[in-house]
């Protein structure tokens, strides 16, 4: 008797637990941990995921499984381990943890189909084999009538068919046409020779053949003969060849030539600097290295080398990039570099693309991934690098359940494949640097660029004192002057704008009110284009009003400026300005964010213009110039991180300039120009910003001095909201240590979003070994209390955005 282990596709914390059926017998070579099942629960079928086998079990009378879902386990036991560890971190259901490993296409509803493999042809029995002839592709269903379900499992094991998902409305498996021999070469030989009515182009198609004899796919027998189709048919019909359908992937970039580029040689600085990682490869130890360069100091090429020497090894290396910085110019780096061997996984691909692409590491078929955040978890079981970009990013943390951050994943999983973890950044997140300090992580720098040229010019500029001397355009008089400058150069531009939508907010002049969000407490944004109100957190949006809703007034007007409303700004100071604008707006289709990037390479615009999405990444020889509209607009949001964000993202956007042979100019426009974190973005001063912002951190006992852990509770009865917070603020009072700091229960920063009231307390502590338990606690309290149905509770560890 088999028994397995199943976490059940029913989250609720109660049955956040593994659940014991019996395998059936016909099943008991077939099923592994790892895999998905489907299993009765109740009246219902539902998913699970298999957590352990075992012989034996508590439960006297255990149900049996239906039917497994996968031929080859989906979760290697890495990544159960790392599924439990982030359930306990995370403190989320042990189920959103496994799911959140996996490509969509796994998670969604599907019909399970094979198709035959090239291994495969020959192998089968002759009812299955002309089915496959007959379809091409054979529903799970059809094929278990035919042969039974044993049969196709050891099929697929000895990789004679392959299995895959179809996902209803989302994506399929991509198959192509193949004709192959009926028969082995002696025997098509004859009957090619019997044969005595051949007609001009089959003649040439059966010579084709001959000469390589394989299966050709459809294709490519076009390209050379031109309209086969018919005479393809007919070869068929005379059983000399048969058509037959292979899987092939989809391949987000098979419109782009990757040109196949060596390493370069390294500069003095960059030897330095790689010499450690190489070591800690060759001796397969885990080390944390903070690789701190200045913008253009050559990472990247430090990280193709480390990995070149990871494949020449035989292991494989997960590269992470911020999603905004994963631009077809990064891909191009390692797919020129690497080719083949790279899988790419962000956010631009279809549901089916990211599928293919997973399938192509689940399958070893590659060496290295190159994605955003969920990449971490990309099912290598060899791994000898792991490499985290711009890490300073906060985008590796995830903002909804499960709240993990990239970075503890990379160091867990480095650990346990004892190989070297690397950070890298030209301004490192406060808290690595300080570990790095402390000798936890090892620091190597790069304080010159590539080129020895030296770092842009950037001057900033008060927009007070424009507005004393009557300037009240968002353009400054020196940064309009400098744009008209580079424009008859036919040099390009990049124009930042830290804001999204064409105007911050809308009020009334007379009486003063600002538009808000029914459902939320925060002001509504206006869109230009569509001459709509939207709230960007709970999606509600309106027809923007001609009068004030309150007083009836006609003077309503829009403040703050967005990305359409500078565009607009520019067309009229420069009629003929060529202008691209990257926003969120303008990237939301798939494959806008390439054809952009593309356009403005190939010199089709002068300047580009957006948001924080090309502040990094980009890396083009012709832009001299870089203007920052709003350096201080994060500087005044309620985050303790505002200074430093501010301070990463001028000197990120900095960097863009004169990257090449031409020299490059930054003009940052300020209404605070006395801020530190903008006079040091000025000269890139990313250690002078350090120790300034160290003190501020130590006197405001935040990170890197103390751990943060938030906690928030909401629902649409305030009275409850608040009863609950104050419950469990007095629990933990009651059990963690003096030392430890609590604040609140008080209203979040943004106290109502989607009409539920919002309430936080946050804790500050340096070491609290017991603190996971005993939120852990917090957690199961919340859940056994009879009030807090439909009452939601989230517990951060380390937040990254307090609102």
């Amino acid at each position: 008797m088999k028994i397995a282990s199943v976490i059940v596709d029913v989250p609720t914390f109660q049955t956040n637990k593994p659940f014991d059926y019996l395998i059936p017998e016909k099943f008991e070579e077939v099923i592994q941990k790892g895999m998905r099942v489907i299993v009765p629960f109740g009246s219902r079928k539902v998913q699970g995921f298999v957590v352990e086998l075992k012989d034996v079990s508590a439960i006297e009378e255990l149900k049996e499984i239906v039917e497994p879902l996968d031929a080859i386990p989906v979760l290697n036991d890495e990544l159960l381990y790392l599924g439990n560890q982030l359930a306990r971190q995370a403190f989320c259901l042990k189920l959103t943890a496994y799911q959140v490993m996996l490509p969509p296409a796994l998670k969604a509803k599907y019909e399970k189909y094979i198709t035959l493999k090239k291994d495969g042809l020959g192998k089968l029995p002759h009812s299955l084999e002309q089915f496959f002839q007959e379809k091409g592709r054979v529903s799970w269903t059809e094929g278990e009538k035919k042969v039974g379900s044993s049969f196709l499992y050891r099929a697929v094991k000895k990789g004679w068919i392959d299995v895959y998902y179809e996902v209803k409305d989302k994506g399929n498996k991509k198959l192509i046409e193949y004709f192959r021999p009926v028969d082995d070469l002696s025997t098509f030989k004859q009957k090619v020779f019997a044969t005595s009515r051949l007609g001009k182009v089959q003649k040439k198609i059966i010579d084709y053949y001959l000469s390589d004899f394989r299966p050709h796919s459809t294709t490519e027998l076009s390209k050379q003969f031109g309209n086969v189709r018919g005479s393809l048919q007919s070869l068929e019909r005379m059983e000399l060849l048969k058509s037959e359908s292979f899987e092939q992937y989809r391949d987000p970039y098979k419109n782009r030539t990757f040109t196949k580029t060596k390493p370069l040689l390294l500069t003095e600085d960059q030897k330095r600097a790689i010499g450690p990682i190489v070591q800690t490869i060759e001796k397969e130890l885990h080390q944390v290295f903070l690789l701190y360069g200045i913008t253009g100091s050559g990472k990247t090429e430090i990280y193709l080398q480390s990995i070149q020497e990871v494949i020449r090894r035989g292991k494989e290396a997960i590269v992470l990039v911020p999603e905004i910085s994963l631009t077809p110019q990064m891909v191009e780096r390692f797919k020129g570099r690497f080719g083949d061997k790279v899988a790419v996984l962000h956010s631009g691909l279809s549901v089916g693309e990211k599928y293919d692409e997973w399938r192509k590491v689940q399958r070893k078929e590659v060496q290295v991934v190159v994605g955003a955040r969920s990449a971490i978890f990309a099912p290598f079981e060899n791994l000898g690098v792991i490499i985290i970009d711009e890490e300073h990013e906060t985008s590796y943390k995830q903002e909804e359940v499960p709240r993990y951050h990239a970075r503890d994943i990379a160091i867990l999983r480095g650990k346990m494949h004892r190989c070297p973890v690397v950070l890298g950044s030209a301004t490192p997140s406060l808290e690595s640097f300080a570990r790095a300090q402390k000798g936890v992580y090892r620091l190597l720098t790069l304080e010159k660029r590539m080129n020895e040229k030296g770092l842009p010019d950037v001057q900033i500029v008060d927009m007070r004192e424009e507005l004393r001397t009557g300037n009240r355009s968002m353009f400054s008089r020196l940064l309009l002057e400098k744009i008209k400058e580079r424009l008859s150069r036919k040099e390009q531009i990049v124009l930042l704008l830290n804001r999204r939508g064409y105007s911050s907010f809308v009020m009334c002049r007379d009486c003063g009110n600002v538009l808000q969000c029914p459902n939320c407490e925060i002001s509504l944004t206006y869109h230009k284009v569509t001459n709509e109100v939207k709230c960007h957190y709970c999606g509600y949006e309106a027809r923007t009003p001609n009068v004030c809703p309150d007083c009836g007034s006609e003077h309503i007007r829009f403040f703050g400026s967005g990305t359409q409303k500078v565009e607009e700004e520019l067309g009229k100071l420069l009629p003929n300005v060529r202008t691209i604008r990257m926003d969120v707006d303008t990237t939301r289709k798939k494959g806008a964010h390439e054809k952009l990037l593309k356009a403005f390479e190939e010199k089709k615009a002068d300047i580009l213009l957006g948001t924080q999405m090309i502040a990094k990444g980009l890396d083009f020889p012709n832009i001299t110039l870089v203007g920052v509209l709003t350096a201080d607009t994060m500087l005044h949001i309620s985050d303790f991180r505002a200074s430093e964000k501010t301070f990463q993202l001028l000197t990120q956007v900095s960097g863009r300039a004169g990257r090449h042979e031409l020299p490059g100019e930054v003009v940052i426009q300020t209404y605070t120009p006395e801020h530190y974190s903008i006079q040091l973005a000025q000269k890139q001063d990313f250690r002078q910003f350090y120790q300034r912002e160290m003190i501020m951190r130590k006197n405001g006992q935040y990170p890197p001095f103390y751990y943060l852990v938030q906690i928030q509770v909401s629902h649409e009865n305030l009275q409850l909201v608040v009863s609950i917070m104050e419950k469990i603020v007095l629990f933990l009072r009651s059990k963690l240590s003096k030392e430890v700091l609590i604040l609140g229960p008080s209203a979040s920063p943004i106290g109502k979003i989607k009409n539920k009231y919002r309430y936080q307390c946050l804790i500050k502590y340096k070491k609290e070994p017991d603190l996971i338990d005993i939120l852990q606690k917090v957690q199961e309290m919340f859940q056994q209390d009879q009030r807090s149905k439909n009452v939601s509770i989230s517990i951060d560890l380390n937040p990254y955005t307090l609102m």
